[in-house]
């Protein structure tokens, strides 16, 4: 009787020193391939070579303002509408699927502060330098109608910016403080203050709808409730916040636009120190939005660049420039995640793909099924250092590029005088800061 049997020398593979290579034995079957991860790897690269070949964002330029845009809205209903207001107080509801102007409005004597949508799309209210806060209709006059708005409310003071409740018939705006209005009423329901200074920017938080934040020029943020018509708590930075957005699905998280070019993402919960800080940009921050999904961030600075921010990175993932693009004063993410807008000084709002090398349009199963497996290639090869220099390479226009290189040596230099102040010092006396609290100066409650 013959039986067959696996023998294995074991000078064959066992080692005879910790440092020789480890031998594995192979199977030579012609069903498996013994080169999978090499010839993965070479698709990961090409995949990750063709997506930079075929990102190319931009989309289309909005033109028809004849100053610069300071702020935007989106329809709350309609996918392909977006309201937006400029310098000159004029606003503009555009139609995204033409790309044209569909209605102007000559709304507000000097800017146009803010503007927000109601909930259930039929109005919407804008505030400007006038000192007025007015309720316009969504739909355009009936042919021989005046343009005129639904109602009109005259303040004391200026109003910088306004926000509409997501689910009842209340508003906010703020100014010299918080005011909290009904839209049946000409009078607050109730004002908010919290020290003397002028309060720039009012969000609601979406999914506790109660809760709401704004952020004034004394370099506060500070948290409201709307049911004990108090102040909740107040967390003081270095410097001023322009901003604030509130993150459409996590009840407590928020992410403040800075004046020291950084992003800041908070709990609510523990003001103490941010939960990141996002930095990148070169200049002022001064928009943020959210995407739908709450997974990424758009911001808007001055340094005349678009950026794109997974939301537990420290850094953008993508940034967006032409040539023309000037200050970039305001930023919206459409509601359905796919497309950035921006507003700029030079009176254009760009339309640009929020995934720079997505392809538009119905794809066939096949092209479905061989993006998703480039992607889970890119995912799987994302560390190997080719791969992710050829992912990670941006062209910049040199004045960005030049700031970048010049910030990376101050904070070299900084982080060198901080060791040598350590190093010579008196053990302790030097205590070692954070990143992420370095730049809070108190939490006051």
């Amino acid at each position: 009787m013959r039986v067959k049997v696996l023998s294995r020398n074991p000078d064959d593979y066992v080692r005879e020193t910790k440092l020789d290579l480890q031998r594995v034995p192979r199977n030579y079957d012609p069903v498996l391939h013994p080169f999978e991860v090499p010839r993965e790897y070479t698709r990961a690269l090409n995949a990750t070579k063709l997506e930079r070949v075929f990102a190319k964002p931009f989309l289309s330029s909005l033109d028809g303002h004849r100053d610069g845009v300071n702020c935007m809205a989106k329809h709350p209903k309609s996918l392909s509408t977006v309201l937006s207001g400029a310098c000159d107080g004029e606003v503009k509801i555009w139609n995204l699927t033409k790309r044209q102007c569909i209605r102007t409005i000559q709304a507000h004597e000097g800017f146009v502060r803010g503007m927000c949508a109601h909930f259930c799309g039929t109005s919407f209210f804008t505030v400007g330098d006038d000192k007025t806060v007015k309720q316009w209709k969504m739909e355009s006059p009936e042919c021989g109608e005046e343009e005129e708005p639904i109602h009109t409310i005259l303040g004391k003071t200026v109003y910088t910016g306004i926000d509409h409740h997501w689910k009842e018939a209340v508003f906010a705006t703020c100014g010299h403080q918080v005011d909290i209005w009904d839209e049946q009423r000409t009078s607050p329901m109730c004002s908010m203050t919290w020290g003397f200074d002028s309060i720039s920017s009012v969000k609601f938080n979406p999914i506790e709808t109660y809760l709401l934040g704004s952020c004034a020029s004394d370099r506060n943020i500070v948290l409201y409730d709307m049911r004990k018509s108090t102040p909740l708590k107040k967390v003081i930075l270095n410097m001023r916040t322009n901003t604030i957005c509130w993150n459409p699905m996590e009840a407590f998280i928020f992410t403040a636009a800075n004046e020291d070019y950084n992003l800041y993402t908070f709990d609510m919960r523990y003001l103490e120190s941010p939960v990141m800080v996002h930095m990148d940009h070169v200049s002022a921050v001064l928009d943020v939005d959210y995407s739908p999904t709450g997974k990424e961030f758009v911001s808007a600075s001055f340094d005349k660049s678009v950026r794109i921010f997974p939301v537990d990175k420290g850094h953008s993932r993508e940034v967006y420039h032409t040539k023309r693009m000037q200050h970039v004063i305001t930023v919206k993410w459409t509601s359905d995640s796919k497309y950035i807008l921006c507003g700029s000084d030079e009176m254009n709002i760009r339309l640009w793909k929020a995934n720079a090398s997505e392809k538009l349009g119905v794809l066939a199963p096949r092209e479905k099924a061989a993006m998703n497996y480039n992607q889970k290639l890119k995912e799987k090869f994302q560390y190997h250092p080719k791969i992710r220099r050829i992912a990670q390479h941006r062209h910049l226009p040199k004045s960005i590029f030049c700031q970048i290189k010049e910030q990376r040596i101050m904070r070299e230099a900084r982080r060198r005088k901080e060791l040598n102040r350590r190093k010579h010092s008196k053990p302790g006396s030097v205590p070692l800061v954070s990143e992420r609290k370095k730049h809070i100066v108190a939490v006051v409650k």
